[in-house]
C-alpha cells in the first residue's frame, strides 16, 4: 500500500515537472516563422493595449528575463518571439480587458552582443549582424595587428547549464579555402580571442 501511495505521488512528480519544463521551451507561436527573432536581455520593448494608453509601456528587458508592465506586473520575456509574449500578454490582460488589442514592438536590440579582444585593431563588444561569422566579426574590430599569430581562439557561453565551449580555428584555413566551415556562424555572447 505504502509502495503504491509513493509512486502515484513521484508520477505526479514527474507529470508537474515535465509540464514545467514544456511550459519554459515553448516560446514560439505556430504564426512565427522558423527564423523569428526571440527577445532577448537587455532588449527594449514597447507594449501597447489598442484604446488602454493606461495600459502601454516601452520597458526594458530586465536581467532576469522578465519584463513589468501595468497589471500583470512581472512578465517572462527573454526567450520568446514577439508574437508569442503578444499572445502571453493578450492572455494576461483578458482578465481586466474585454478584447484587448495587444502589439509587440521590439525598439532596441542589445543582447545580440559579441565581444573580440586581443591582437585586433579595435578590441570591444560589438553588435551581432543575422548570420554574422567568425571572419566577419574579425573585419567588424578593425582586423589583425602585425603581432597576430593567425589563429582565433573562441569562447561560446555554454547554455542551459552547459560547460563553456573552447575552439581554435586557423584562419589560414578559412582565406585559402581549405576549411571554409571554420568560418564560423556566431552566437549571441561569443567571445572572440586573437592571440
Amino acid at each position: 500500500m505504502r509502495t503504491l501511495a509513493i509512486s502515484r505521488i513521484a508520477a505526479a512528480l514527474l507529470v508537474l515537472l515535465c509540464g514545467a519544463a514544456s511550459a519554459q521551451t515553448v516560446t514560439r507561436t505556430q504564426q512565427d516563422p522558423p527564423n523569428a527573432y526571440l527577445i532577448g536581455i537587455g532588449d527594449v520593448l514597447e507594449v501597447s493595449v489598442w484604446k488602454n494608453p493606461d495600459l502601454s509601456a516601452t520597458v526594458p528587458v530586465r536581467p532576469d528575463g522578465r519584463i513589468s508592465v501595468p497589471l500583470l506586473g512581472d512578465v517572462q520575456a527573454a526567450g520568446m518571439t514577439p508574437l508569442a509574449l503578444k499572445a502571453t500578454l493578450t492572455d494576461g490582460y483578458k482578465e481586466y480587458v474585454t478584447a484587448p488589442g495587444v502589439s509587440v514592438v521590439v525598439k532596441e536590440i542589445h543582447s545580440r552582443k559579441i565581444y573580440v579582444t586581443g591582437e585586433v585593431a579595435h578590441p570591444g563588444t560589438y553588435d551581432l549582424e543575422p548570420r554574422g561569422k567568425l571572419m566577419q566579426a574579425l573585419a567588424l574590430a578593425g582586423g589583425l595587428t602585425p603581432y597576430a599569430k593567425g589563429r582565433v581562439v573562441l569562447l561560446r557561453d555554454g547554455r542551459d547549464g552547459r560547460q563553456e565551449k573552447r575552439m581554435e580555428v586557423e584562419l589560414k584555413s578559412i582565406i585559402n579555402g581549405k576549411k571554409p566551415e571554420d568560418n564560423l556562424l556566431l552566437q549571441p555572447g561569443d567571445t572572440l580571442i586573437v592571440p
